[in-house]
């Protein structure tokens, strides 16, 4: 469907692959990824249609945007009446070095003003760069929209070493915390294996590697340092859910 009759410049080329790409997430049940291959792909058929003069492949193009319009305003319809029902699912996975995904980046649309509360339970806010991982994370949570009076994190006791640098970290964060209105309550378990974050507004998102998924920069002075969205990643998948649950349309 996605590549008939249309031509070969740079244009319908991309429209084919980025749609054809549509279909098969479609026919995985990968909804909302598949959704915006669809939406970049009516967008790139729209850009063939305002260059072609033949009045038959006018007609052709317009069914085919018609058809995708169609589709993909199903599959919207779909998705907002699982995000409605709870019932909602997206996973993202981060491949090896891949950038453009800082927290704000990958939790911004979950972060609304009804966001009040958080829970976070992450086995490994320990280390140095752990403990800066969740100082950012909090940055983010006190940032408009968000308006957060509460931070729960559970995470495990660092028994080494390490011990007094995690209890000091964790207590100026949570002072620091505090000046902004907010209470940080910390538990901390021997148990603890799984990496959950949940928002009161109702979304969860498990993270493989919890928050611990940048790799270390190469240097203080290099892109990606200060700015997470350009700081290569650990591969890890990224769960999004309101209730584990997906069904075909």
């Amino acid at each position: 469907m996605a590549g008939s009759r249309l031509g070969q410049d740079p244009e319908s080329t991309a429209a084919v692959t980025v749609l054809k790409r549509a279909v098969e997430l479609d026919s995985e049940s990968r909804y909302p990824q598949a959704l915006v291959c669809y939406q970049e792909g009516i967008d790139l058929l729209l850009q063939v249609l305002k260059g072609t003069k033949d009045d038959t492949k006018k007609c052709s193009l317009r069914k085919k945007i018609s058809d995708y319009m169609d589709r993909a305003e199903n599959i919207k319809k779909y998705l907002d009446q699982e995000k409605e029902d709870g019932k909602y699912h997206k996973q993202i996975k981060i491949e090896e070095n891949a950038t453009g995904f800082s927290y704000e980046s990958l939790f911004q649309e979950y972060l609304n003003e009804t966001v009040t509360e958080v829970w976070i339970e992450d086995p490994y806010i320990r280390h140095t760069h752990q403990l800066y991982n969740f100082l950012r994370f909090c940055e983010m949570l006190v940032k408009n929209p968000c308006k957060v009076k509460i931070i729960h994190l559970l995470t495990s006791l660092d028994e080494g070493s390490g011990k007094e640098q995690q209890s000091n970290g964790l207590q100026e964060i949570k002072e620091s915390l505090r000046s902004h209105g907010v209470l940080l309550e910390l538990e901390y378990s021997s148990s603890i294996h799984d990496r959950e974050i949940r928002f009161n507004n109702g979304w969860m998102i498990k993270i493989g590697r919890g928050l611990d998924y940048f790799k270390k920069p190469q240097s203080r002075f290099s892109l990606g340092y200060c700015d997470f969205d350009l700081r290569p990643c650990h591969e890890t998948t990224v769960d999004i859910f309101h209730n584990k649950h997906t069904k075909k349309i």
